[in-house]
């Protein structure tokens, strides 16, 4: 509905992107923990899926969602971990 907007927010994401040494699994990486660890169910499972993608396996994903566990506690690692296994089954 509002195309101006949505492409300022790719020109926004591409350029933060850009700025740095990390690479694009990091990045990947650092969005599943960011959007998992605040339990954003629909950003998270966009991450799933962009994740996969590249390559990054179901295993790498459970095992960043357990680190979950002591910073932000057992709740919202296991939201985490259910949200993580609708995306992968809808996914099959």
């Amino acid at each position: 509905k509002y195309p101006q907007v949505a492409g300022k927010y790719e020109e926004l994401g591409d350029a933060v992107h850009g700025l740095g040494p990390l690479n694009d699994r990091d990045r990947a990486l650092i969005k599943l923990a960011i959007s998992g660890s605040h339990l954003y169910s629909s950003a998270f499972k966009a991450h799933i899926r962009k994740a996969v993608a590249s390559g990054i396996t179901r295993d790498e994903i459970e095992h960043l969602v357990l680190l979950f566990l002591p910073t932000v506690g057992f709740p919202s690692m296991m939201a985490a971990m259910g949200i993580l296994d609708e995306q992968m089954d809808k996914d099959k």
